[in-house]
């Protein structure tokens, strides 16, 4: 039996630092809103046990990337995380209680997986906001071991990185400066954020619009000024009929980014909802 753990509240999370903001926790509070019934204190444990049974073996490597690919070996290929690439786009990979009960993911999720596990072993793996895909990196003796979680936390090398960032980058290809800005850490902030939008992106796409503005609002929890949170979030309302909701955000959003490209759509909808956007001045 898992011991009792207490989650934090939503409205706490904002005045958190970024470095203060428990990863784990706030992973298994997202998945609390779909799955009510979840005992924290379960995936904890599970952490604590990967943790446990790599302990001695990591210990006896000297090199980070001999402990590292000791780490890898035991969650991709003995416990069996793995990237869903039949079905990328399952709400269910982002979630994180499914993600360690499935053992399947996408590529920021199994990303938390191995940096909690990792980090519980003392080494310190940060995720990277890598364009596309999420990347998992840990300094070592001659530079930084960049590795993709979705892809069994294969290393890449400075010429794959730059070829998976150019595609993203209008065919441009970073230089050493630019590529070395690219893999910055991404802060537990940032890593939550995301796997947020991600959810939001899904539920939009399949018109879950409760889903949708449910996931936009945790946003705005973490990053209350965020505009386009409220504007998603505002779309949302729109979408499911609560009107005050959805002027006061779309509202704001257009007080704050009056020239954004979307800015004209915006007020188009509220004008065919019946709720005219106040001038501008």
């Amino acid at each position: 039996m898992s011991r009792i753990r207490q989650l934090p509240e939503w409205q706490a999370l904002a005045a958190l630092d970024d470095a203060a903001l428990p990863l784990l926790d706030v992973a298994l509070l997202i998945a609390r809103d779909e799955y009510p019934d979840l005992d924290p204190g379960r995936y904890a444990l599970r952490v604590q046990g990967h943790a446990s049974h790599l302990r001695r073996a990591v210990e006896r490597e000297s090199r980070l990337a001999l402990k590292m690919r000791t780490i890898n070996q035991y969650l991709f290929e003995e416990v069996g995380y793995a990237g869903n690439h039949d079905e990328y786009y399952d709400p269910r990979n982002s979630y994180i209680n499914e993600v360690f009960e499935r053992r399947l993911g996408n590529p920021i999720s199994l990303a938390l997986v191995q940096m909690t596990v990792t980090r519980e072993v003392g080494l310190p793996l940060d995720g990277v906001s890598f364009p596309g895909h999420f990347l998992v990196r840990l300094p070592v003796d001659n530079g930084v071991l960049v590795m993709d979680p979705f892809n069994r936390g294969r290393p890449l090398d400075v010429d794959e990185l730059r070829e998976r960032a150019s595609a993203h980058l209008g065919g441009g290809v970073p230089d050493d400066d630019a590529l070395s800005q690219i893999l910055n850490p991404a802060s537990n902030r940032a890593i939550l954020v995301r796997m947020l939008r991600n959810l939001h992106g899904v539920y939009q796409k399949h018109g879950d619009w409760e889903r949708a503005v449910r996931s936009a609002d945790r946003v705005l929890r973490l990053l209350p000024d965020d505009c386009e949170a409220l504007r998603d979030r505002g779309v949302g309302y729109l979408e499911i009929g609560h009107r005050a909701g959805a002027r006061e955000d779309l509202q704001r959003y257009l007080q704050r980014q009056p020239g954004a490209p979307d800015a004209g759509r915006i007020r188009l909808r509220l004008i065919e909802a019946g709720l005219q956007p106040a001038r501008l001045h």
